[in-house]
């Protein structure tokens, strides 16, 4: 391939477009980035994030790190939903996950672990996969991308920076949803940072399910109400009509015909197709030998793109529904107390979705769909005159003016103002 035909690849691989382009990049949901393109290139299988070779030093002098979060979503999973006759659609690969052991027990009891089986004889056996693996289930592969994340995260913090001394609670604070799967990612992060932490107990923070705000998960009608008038708008209305070729082919081949969850919006399809392609399997097929083609897949991929892009940045109603659903996240980290020198927190595509809405990160550029192990860091550092700035970085690099070095004040001012007064007599 020439320099001028990656180059090529890559602009259309960092633009969302529009719902009616089918772009071709390489590396939209590929298992590693192409050597020859730029290495923080979109790829949804594996996202860039902060890394020694790439890190770049704030360009004022004089200045020391003092405090740092970085908020990410999980990496490589099984897919988190499930066509109606699941196993008839993926018929020819099983979804291994043998290799990963996740403990479940009570602190002095047995170190119980799960194994996930289906029986051959189980009446409802054809609604699942075949294999070891439970729906949205962190695999082997998203275990190794999650340990590299964590390499790459302290060879900059400490290797580069002489920031963290030690992997230890003392300097760290981690929470997570209430998801199996961001708890493995953070063991994995720390097991990467610090190989000495296999074994050892951590204590990972998580809020009750039913009012998560990583998620998020508390029930907000007004948020609910403006999602619907979303997508009831026109141009909503204009790309479900665009593509009803497309719907109605998926839909009439895979089972979910006239199923709401599946033709209201392309989450589900998008989700089950970069899952798959994510881990080397085959689009789905039907019983008569019906395939998903790649372009229909890529067309999903651009659709999705841009439907997560208008829900969250571009509809009339994105701010507000921004601010509702992710506002008690919004002052949590407003008010984040710093005993800690880093807190971490990992969540899902949701959660990064609307942190980068809210930070602004879509007013240049569109939003894309938050990848596997997709990462926000915000970093504050002294400056001379005893000036606290934050500097933030999306995928690896700084973010647009003003927050690639914003004072200090100004952020938390920023982080205040997406949280709406009264936001849970709002949210009845």
């Amino acid at each position: 391939m020439t320099d001028s035909r990656a180059r090529e690849l890559y602009l259309v691989a960092t633009d969302a477009g529009t719902p009616n382009q089918t772009p071709d990049p390489p590396d939209r949901c590929t298992k590693r980035t192409m050597p020859n393109l730029p290495w923080n290139t979109y790829n949804y299988c594996n996202a860039p994030h902060v890394n020694p070779d790439h890190y770049s030093m704030p360009d004022e002098s004089d200045t020391r790190l003092t405090f740092v979060i970085v908020a990410m979503r999980h990496h490589k999973r099984t897919p988190d939903n499930l066509y109606p006759s699941e196993r008839t659609v993926d018929s020819t690969t099983e979804w291994d996950c043998s290799s990963i052991i996740p403990q479940s027990y009570a602190g002095g009891t047995a170190q119980i672990f799960t194994q996930t089986s289906t029986p051959l004889l189980h009446p409802f056996a054809d609604r699942i996969w075949a294999g070891t693996c439970d729906s949205g289930q962190l695999t082997r592969e998203g275990l190794d991308d999650a340990i590299k994340h964590g390499q790459d995260f302290w060879g900059v913090y400490h290797e580069k920076l002489g920031f963290l001394d030690h992997v230890n609670e003392k300097d760290i604070y981690i929470r997570t949803s209430t998801e199996p799967r961001t708890h493995q990612v953070a063991g994995a992060m720390l097991y990467g940072m610090d190989p000495d932490t296999a074994g050892k107990q951590w204590s990972v923070h998580m809020q009750p399910d039913i009012i998560d705000s990583l998620v998020p998960n508390y029930a907000c009608p007004a948020a609910g109400r403006l999602r619907a008038d979303a997508q009831a708008t026109s141009s909503w209305m204009d790309h479900l009509v665009q593509h009803e070729p497309l719907q109605r082919k998926l839909g009439e081949m895979l089972g979910t015909t006239g199923l709401d969850e599946w033709n209201t919006w392309y989450d589900h399809f998008f989700d089950t197709f970069t899952s798959r392609t994510c881990h080397g399997h085959p689009l789905p097929c039907n019983v008569t030998g019906a395939c998903v083609t790649q372009e229909d897949a890529e067309t999903v991929f651009s659709i999705g793109d841009w439907e997560y892009n208008y829900i969250f940045n571009d509809s009339p109603q994105a701010s507000q529904y921004v601010k509702l659903t992710f506002g008690v996240f919004f002052a949590e980290l407003a008010n984040t107390l710093r005993h800690h020198k880093l807190h971490m927190y990992v969540g899902h595509d949701g959660s990064m979705v609307r942190l980068a809405a809210g930070l602004g990160l879509g007013s240049a550029n569109r939003l894309r769909w938050p990848a596997m192990g997709s990462e926000i860091v915000m970093e504050v550092w002294h400056a001379p005159h005893d000036m606290l700035y934050v500097r933030v970085l999306h995928e690896g690099w700084p973010a647009p003016p003003p927050l690639d070095w914003i004072p200090l004040g100004e952020f938390i001012q920023l982080l205040e103002d997406l949280v709406p007064e009264n936001l849970g007599t709002l949210c009845t």
